[in-house]
């Protein structure tokens, strides 16, 4: 079979609360496998995975999967049981690094520094203040911003949402010591490190949360970020270290904070690591990639030809 006849099914969409996101993600991702030549199927996924791919028999599996089912092993383990090759990380790097708390484990050992952070129950988390404001409540394994709440210092009470009978991010939550300055970013493709953005919130927007990731216009992205070279190469490293820490595979990206104010503590914190990065036209990768002098098309062609099992 000849390259340009590989068949590659776009798996996007799913279950999680970040559907919408991987439905631009998938769709993106397709147009550009078509125009370089691929044949593909895009495949809204549902419960019936398995048995959609066995109707159509795909070469290579293309991961545009975010969240709960697509991004913490599960949709691996169903391709590495059919021996479809796929895309981004394996079933163990996926679990761990969705696992906010069990990455920071993993992290911690191989020198990567991370915020001190418990999980606590809901209901432990709405009563009081869990540890000393300012700090950050999140699910440990959501993703896009969902579910996180900043509580600074002069909040009295934990926000009310966490009482709401309507709430279904889970009865776990993590709270993490919140970390001032700058919000970075680094992409890890293979085993080398991209260049740094630096994340600023759009006006009104109080940090990067799923609004100003996803809406145009709603963050502005400084490339290369206009920070010290020796930080800016500190954050390379690290999210190659992170990178290889989790066994991650193909594309991912870190995320930090930098306190690099006059009276901080000049710390870079590694926040989280995403083995299924966004693909949206206002997403990070292809804008690294970009930079980098690699087109979106040439981005979505490597990430197909570095798919395999056993990953």
């Amino acid at each position: 079979m000849t390259e340009e006849q590989t068949h590659v099914a776009v798996l996007m969409g799913g279950l999680s609360s970040e559907r919408e996101i991987s439905l631009r993600s998938g769709t993106a991702c397709a147009k550009a496998l078509e125009g370089e030549g691929y044949k593909v199927t895009k495949i809204d996924v549902g419960r019936d995975v398995a048995e959609r791919l066995a109707a159509i028999k795909p070469d290579v599996c293309f991961n545009a999967l975010h969240g709960k089912y697509g991004e913490d092993g599960c949709i691996q383990g169903v391709l590495e049981t059919m021996g479809l090759p796929y895309t981004h990380s394996g079933v163990l790097a996926s679990a761990l690094a969705m696992h906010k708390e069990r990455a920071k484990a993993v992290l911690r050992e191989a020198g990567v520094p991370v915020a001190e952070s418990r999980v606590v129950s809901r209901a432990e988390a709405a009563k009081g203040h869990p540890i000393e404001p300012p700090y950050v409540i999140k699910p440990p394994a959501e993703g896009s911003s969902v579910g996180v709440y900043i509580i600074r210092e002069d909040q009295a009470h934990p926000p009310q949402e966490l009482t709401s009978a309507d709430w279904a991010l889970g009865e776990e939550l993590m709270v993490e010591r919140f970390i001032h300055g700058r919000e970075l970013t680094c992409a890890v493709m293979g085993d080398e490190a991209l260049d740094v953005i630096e994340i600023r919130p759009a006006e009104g927007l109080t940090f990067y949360d799923y609004e100003s990731k996803y809406a145009p216009g709603g963050s502005i992205h400084v490339l290369p970020a206009p920070i010290k070279l020796n930080v800016y190469q500190l954050v390379q490293k690290l999210s190659v270290a992170a990178h290889r820490a989790l066994g991650c595979r193909g594309v991912s990206r870190s995320d930090f904070r930098y306190d690099d104010r006059p009276d901080g503590t000049g710390e870079l914190i590694c926040l989280e690591v995403n083995t299924q990065p966004g693909m949206t036209s206002t997403s990070l990768v292809p804008e690294l990639a970009a930079h980098k002098g690699r087109s979106f098309g040439e981005l979505v062609r490597w990430i197909v030809e570095d798919a395999s099992c056993n990953r």
